[in-house]
């Protein structure tokens, strides 16, 4: 599989697991009394933070599921699992909490749990294992790029489409990853089985 199409191939399950959009509506109750200058620092510190830990669990998780003898298949049935149990939480209830607002929220929560969470590292984990690395991180980059964008649009996305049609989009999204959370749980199973 060439690079490209490995890089399309993983580039829309880690935006739908990122799911910078449905992080929006956080972003702005969490910024609202921040100036211009603040917000923009938050949005930096938020994306700098996802892509670091993201990147870290990439190499660092594979090193050690490669140290206990778990397999690939076996992380994409448990993420899988899991993102099936996040996508249906957030499906039937998106409060992610509530959040003191800091000088550091664009680490936490902005940038984990919320932009960098559950979703987003099991996801680019088992994409690494299907399509290797500069693919996905390639891909981690392009969504991470596209997220500090809509955090420094913000105000002008929230006026086009309002705080609703950013949670209705968060729902959607949120359906999406359950789709996928299926596959990657059905491909898992039908490689322990050896099914093609």
């Amino acid at each position: 599989m060439d690079t490209v199409n490995a890089f399309l191939l993983s580039l829309i399950p880690i935006m739908v697991a990122l799911n910078a959009p449905g992080v929006l509506p956080i972003y702005i109750s969490l910024t609202e009394s921040m100036d211009v200058v603040q917000r923009k620092k938050i949005a930096r510190q938020s994306v700098f933070t996802a892509f670091l830990i993201t990147i870290g669990f990439v190499f660092l998780g594979r090193a050690v599921f490669s140290a206990l003898g778990i397999q690939v298949e076996d992380f994409m049935i448990a993420g899988g699992i899991l993102l099936l149990v996040i996508s249906i939480a957030h499906i039937v209830n998106a409060d992610y909490g509530v959040y003191k607002v800091t000088s550091t929220l664009g680490a936490v929560p902005l940038g984990t749990p919320l932009l960098a969470g559950p979703a987003t590292l099991t996801t680019t984990l088992v994409l690494v294992g299907n399509y290797g690395y500069l693919p996905v991180i390639l891909s981690l980059v392009v969504t991470l790029i596209i997220a500090w964008i809509i955090f420094n649009r913000a105000e002008m996305i929230i006026r086009l489409i309002g705080i609703n049609g950013a949670r209705a989009f968060a729902k959607v999204s949120s359906l999406l990853l359950a789709a996928i959370a299926v596959n990657l749980i059905k491909n898992g199973v039908f490689k322990i089985l050896g099914v093609k």
